[in-house]
């Protein structure tokens, strides 16, 4: 996936005034023709993230933390896969996420488990009085600096639009061994972006984490959500005792301000 023209190419002539950071092209072939993203060179405190949006944004760049795990490990080593990753575009999510199902339920998911049972619907009741970027704002000073969720994480920018597009515009691998072309996830992130109200807020190697602006308010929403996030990332029930769409709807799903994934 490509953003033309890539901001990145003239970021030293923006005039932003960015932290100590480098652009990354470094991917699994070799050195890309132009940069993916620029990432600080040291963790970022609470109130980054603010000010990189509100910098980024109008020159066509979205901030994203970046969480380099126990072991350090940052993007120019996450093995990006920009030439092998398509368009969101290209996708449909309700049949990528159809597709996903009828690949891995049946096996994953024990005794013959029911029909792919379609796009969950948006939540009712009152909408949320903050707005979704506001909560992924908020979230973000929770996750950063000393006594933050994530002390050590650091925070890039990408080019993309809208921020279900991070994933596929840096050619991510994290979930190589479910998915090789991460635009094919990135269309159910912009999926949940409309439904949800979802940003997303941090990559990690083959970890990620969004905010939700619009949650499931019921159990009724949040089992029917459940579905979608088992064919997204069978891990995160089968990785989850008791291994149950549920139970995992009722405590990972219902009003919740966060979600996160994780790809063994």
């Amino acid at each position: 996936m490509a953003t033309l023209p890539n901001p990145l190419t003239s970021l030293a002539a923006s005039g932003l005034q960015l932290p100590p950071g480098s652009l990354v092209d470094a991917t699994i072939d070799g050195t890309w023709h132009e940069p993916l993203l620029w990432c600080t060179d040291a963790p970022v405190a609470p109130g980054d993230w603010s000010r990189l949006h509100a910098a980024g944004q109008p020159l066509g760049l979205l901030p994203v933390l970046i969480d380099g795990g126990r072991r350090d490990n940052w993007p120019e080593d996450w093995d990006l896969v920009p030439e092998d990753t398509s368009s969101p575009d290209d996708h449909d999510p309700a049949e990528v996420l159809a597709a996903y199902w009828a690949s891995y339920a049946p096996d994953e998911l024990g005794a013959p488990p029911a029909a792919w049972p379609g796009l969950a619907p948006t939540p009712g009741g009152t909408p949320p009085t903050q707005s979704p970027d506001d909560l992924a704002t908020e979230m973000a000073g929770l996750f950063t600096g000393p006594e933050g969720w994530f002390p050590n994480v650091r925070a890039a920018l990408v080019p993309a639009r809208r921020t279900a597009d991070i994933p596929a515009a840096i050619g991510w691998s994290g979930p190589l061994n479910y998915e090789n072309d991460t635009a094919r996830l990135s269309s159910v992130l912009r999926s949940w972006e409309d439904r949800y109200g979802i940003r997303v807020l941090m990559l990690g190697f083959d970890t990620l984490t969004v905010t939700v602006g619009r949650p499931p308010t019921t159990s009724a929403e949040a089992r029917a959500l459940a579905a979608e996030h088992f064919a997204f990332c069978p891990d995160n029930i089968n990785q989850n005792p008791p291994y149950d769409l549920d139970h995992y709807a009722e405590k990972y799903l219902l009003d919740q301000a966060t979600w996160g994934f994780w790809w063994d």
